[in-house]
């Protein structure tokens, strides 16, 4: 019992989410003496969903890769391939079977923001019901936990992440980019980890006068429908954040620097498109750049909010890239402060 608690009050201790995927399988590997479990979330839009490996230990070894949330989605494995783990998320039961002397299980794994997914371990001999229980008892632990990170990581009106959960995921965007940077060609291809990371920061045209003129519950209504529009356009992985009022962010990793203004012009394109209630439409401003090796996060927002000043400057409505506008001559380029360190 002793040990029992000792492993949860260590997962418990935890507040990023891939460390609390592999301690949670650390910890039933631990507790049953399991050689293989993995974690997997589905992912992609309705329809054309596939299964993306969060945490994974095979034979006894620890093999969580975190560039696979990179992953292109076409190269990972669709969704139907796998009936046992689409049973278990749509029955919210565990799916307990047998393939010749080896125990199957599948749970069922869903928070109110995170992705569904499933743990899935694999026993010789086949779980016995108490192991089955000891698994989905700790599993609520689990969730319940993954509820408390979503309350304190997530925008309350649109569910987007806030502000506060940016700078870790920024770090770690420029570590990943330095430690690429270090691969060989033939490693990167491999291990998808080329391409860059871009910050994009996105304004509401004249949302003031959504609130002035429709009231302040009205322009609520815009900012999630705006957040919905956005979590439609973008990938899977992309990360997307309100900062506060209009404010909009978006950390995202591209194999080719073409992808991300496509992405962010589309964006803009579904924005103006759209049919709010009562407001019909609404337009914004797009400012973007490269996240530099050993960026700041400072230094890359002071280029982004050059970027969309300048285009609610220059007629509104429109994705400005921070490079491009320097390489125009149409902005100053900044002294670098790549290097800085930040201590609030």
């Amino acid at each position: 019992m002793t040990k029992i608690v000792d492993q949860l009050a260590d997962l418990t201790a935890l507040r990023d989410r891939d460390s609390l995927d592999t301690a949670l399988l650390a910890t039933l590997r631990e507790l049953l003496q399991l050689d293989n479990i993995a974690i997997y979330r589905l992912v992609g839009p309705s329809g054309n969903e596939h299964w993306l490996t969060c945490a994974l230990v095979q034979n006894g070894i620890d093999q969580y890769q975190p560039d696979q949330g990179w992953s292109e989605l076409d190269d990972l494995p669709p969704a139907a391939d796998y009936p046992q783990r689409q049973l278990a998320l749509s029955s919210h039961q565990p799916v307990i079977a047998t393939e010749t002397e080896t125990g199957i299980g599948v749970f069922p794994l869903a928070t109110q923001s995170a992705a569904n997914g499933v743990l899935e371990l694999r026993s010789t001999p086949p779980l016995y019901e108490e192991s089955v229980r000891l698994v989905s008892a700790v599993l609520r632990l689990y969730q319940n936990f993954q509820g408390l990170l979503d309350y304190g990581e997530r925008d309350a009106l649109t569910e987007l992440l806030n502000r506060k959960t940016f700078d870790g995921a920024f770090l770690k965007a420029t570590a990943t980019q330095i430690q690429a940077s270090e691969l060989s060609t033939d490693d990167r291809r491999h291990s998808q980890a080329g391409g860059s990371y871009w910050l994009a920061m996105l304004d509401i045209d004249h949302f003031k006068h959504v609130n002035d003129n429709f009231g302040h519950l009205i322009g609520d209504e815009v900012l999630l429908l705006l957040a919905r529009l956005m979590r439609s356009t973008f990938r899977f992985h992309d990360q997307l954040y309100r900062f506060g009022g209009e404010e909009f962010v978006v950390l995202m990793h591209c194999t080719e620097g073409g992808q991300a203004e496509v992405a962010f012009e589309r964006l803009r394109s579904n924005t103006e498109q759209h049919q709010f209630p009562q407001v019909e439409h609404i337009t914004i401003s797009v400012g973007f750049t490269e996240i530099r090796h050993g960026d700041s996060p400072s230094a890359a927002f002071e280029r982004a909010d050059k970027a969309v000043y300048y285009a609610k400057e220059h007629g509104r409505n429109q994705v400005c890239n921070y490079e491009t506008l320097v390489a125009q001559g149409k902005l100053a380029a900044e002294a670098s402060n790549v290097g800085d360190i930040e201590l609030f």
